[in-house]
């Protein structure tokens, strides 16, 4: 009994440390189109996914088997258009349309509040320049 819990001790490290690494791939990647602004569409979605599960990197790092834990099921299709992503209020996704997303999701939230933080200063400056 000790011994399997052991390999599935294991097991489940090994898969923390590939889904880390997926994670960091997929944010990598996503980042160099929310940089330029690029909305995440279905069409992009899944070139994300595909050059994150082509990395070769990751493929080296992390036995096939599973690398196939982290490949999308046959029967989960996805529109591959150009509208924009929406999930609604899904939470089954594949890893690497999960980490996308949430990466497009944190950088929204980080632009939303440096926008609240400029217009904060902004209204102090103004303030202060009219005696407030």
């Amino acid at each position: 009994m000790n011994e399997l819990n052991n390999e599935q001790d294991l097991a489940a490290l090994r898969f923390k440390s590939a889904a880390r690494d997926l994670e960091h791939i997929v944010r990598h990647i996503a980042r160099r189109y929310i940089v330029q602004q690029v909305p995440l569409t279905w069409r992009l979605l899944h070139a994300i996914e595909a050059e994150a599960l082509a990395d070769l990197g990751f493929a080296s790092r992390h036995d096939p088997f599973m690398l196939g834990l982290f490949q999308r099921p046959d029967d989960f299709q996805f529109p591959e258009t150009d509208d924009c992503v929406d999930f609604g209020r899904s939470n089954a996704l594949p890893a690497v349309f999960a980490f996308a997303v949430a990466a497009y999701d944190e950088a929204a939230k980080s632009k939303s509040t440096a926008i609240d933080t400029m217009v904060v200063a902004r209204d102090r400056a103004v303030g202060r320049a009219w005696g407030g």
